[in-house]
């Protein structure tokens, strides 16, 4: 009986299949991903999991060691304060003010750098230069100085904190985005575009943007590592969140005197903080690893 000899050709992968191949494959990323995942459920249900409220004191129970501690108890897993509070109910609350904050405010820098930068890069002649000069003024100056100068001036506070550090990151994410549009639009393949008669907006949307995504997943992993450190610091010189407040940087600064009596106080919030910091870096690097390697 006759039949067909020919064998269906096979389909390479597309490329979003083979970047979630590369980033499934990459350990640190998954790592990232599944500890980011993790913070962001911290930041929305962390209060809501906490066993104690941020400001219940325990009299008598004031600097109780952790509870592997041979003077801990396991009610205080980690511990308590010099004022009895429960060291991990603070910590689990604390994460949306540090972590969700820093989120918030990168994500407006990046949809407010990503329009400016991308306009700015399109631009050329004397509106160019000037803007970038202006640029490289602003990038002179530390972001953890500017955020200071801001609240020095607005006051102490979370939401004036947040918009200094949105202040301090926007020049950076405008240089990014500015330098990356602009390097592009000097390429071959653009002017080839330009030449078949496509609009500049085609030619930002349809060719720049995709070429430039893995640049700017690293940029805003940068802004996002930079704007937990910025708050957590800001909270720390009490120019951010203020006591009470179970903000990350606040604790540590509040804790800082303790830190021979009781070092964990001091220890906890920090490994927080380092720990959130290396989370995002590790899933920006693994985004953009498998960026590349989807795109070629």
């Amino acid at each position: 009986m006759p039949y067909d000899s020919v064998y269906s050709e096979k389909r390479p992968p597309g490329t979003l299949r083979t970047a979630w191949r590369k980033f499934y494959s990459d350990a640190p990323a998954m790592v990232g991903l599944y500890g980011c995942a993790g913070l962001a459920l911290l930041c929305i249900f962390g209060g809501w999991i906490a066993p104690y409220g941020i400001d219940q004191q325990f009299l008598g129970y004031q600097l109780l060691p952790p509870s592997w501690s041979r003077y801990g108890e396991v009610s205080f897993f980690l511990g308590t304060d010099d004022l009895g509070r429960d060291v991990l109910s603070r910590l689990l609350s604390g994460a949306a003010p540090t972590v969700g904050g820093a989120f918030i405010v990168t994500l407006a820098a990046t949809l407010c750098g990503l329009v400016l930068g991308v306009v700015a890069g399109a631009t050329h002649g004397l509106r160019s230069a000037v803007l970038n000069h202006i640029l490289d003024t602003l990038l002179s100056i530390p972001s953890l100085l500017l955020a200071i100068i801001v609240v020095a001036f607005a006051g102490p506070h979370l939401s004036h904190a947040m918009f200094a550090v949105w202040l301090a990151l926007l020049p950076r994410i405008v240089r990014s985005v500015y330098s990356m549009v602009h390097d592009e639009l000097e390429k071959e393949y653009v002017i080839a575009a330009r030449l078949d008669g496509a609009t500049t907006l085609n030619i930002l949307w349809f060719a720049i943007l995709p070429n430039i995504t893995a640049g700017l997943v690293t940029e805003i992993t940068r802004a996002l590592s930079m704007a937990i450190l910025d708050i957590a610091a800001l909270g720390f010189l009490d120019l951010g969140a203020q006591l009470p407040s179970p903000e990350w940087g606040a604790m540590l600064g509040d804790a800082l005197e303790l830190i021979y009596v009781a070092p964990w106080t001091v220890m906890l919030p920090g490994a927080a903080i380092t720990l959130s910091v290396l989370l995002v870096n590790l899933l920006g690097d693994g985004i953009r690893r498998a960026i590349i390697a989807g795109g070629e």
